[in-house]
């Protein structure tokens, strides 16, 4: 792994699923209706969660540490070009 500092555990995307704070939702996406999620893992760092609920099931679109150049300061809205 390059960036092992970046990777994300799937303990910590269930973290995220179970106490973070939807900030986005997105009910006409292509995939189906999926939302973006705003949690911590370890150590308090900030992640977002892009998933989709299924009939029976989550599924987890994208996971990643935002990039506070993209995000406001509170991570949970964009930053306007």
């Amino acid at each position: 792994m390059s960036r092992p500092d970046r990777m994300i555990s799937t303990s910590e995307i269930h973290r995220v699923i179970n106490s973070g704070e939807l900030i986005e939702d997105y009910p006409e996406d292509a995939r189906g209706h999926s939302c973006l999620i705003l949690g911590y893992g370890d150590g308090e760092r900030a992640m977002h969660v892009v998933c989709s609920p299924k009939e029976d099931c989550l599924a987890i679109i994208t996971a990643y540490l935002p990039d506070r150049e993209q995000w406001e300061d509170n991570l949970r809205k964009r930053k306007t070009k």
